[in-house]
């Protein structure tokens, strides 16, 4: 995951990901808020993948050698 920063230009507010600017907004509140909810949600999203299971599966008659050629 990148790392987050927000930097002032003038009046506004720009948060970048890494090296790529990715928000402009006129409130550093704001920003702060929307890049922690992100963060929180990447996170959400990530512990959810790690608990799926795999959904690759065997084929058991293909394994057992039971499977019928025509």
């Amino acid at each position: 995951m990148p790392d987050y920063s927000i930097v002032r230009i003038g009046n506004e507010y720009i948060v970048q990901a890494g090296e790529k600017s990715i928000l402009k907004i006129s409130s550093r509140r704001m920003a702060v808020k929307l890049v922690t909810d992100a963060v929180g949600l990447l996170d959400q999203e990530a512990a959810q993948q790690a608990s799926e299971p795999a959904s690759i599966s065997c084929d058991s008659d293909v394994l057992s050698g039971s499977s019928k050629l025509p």
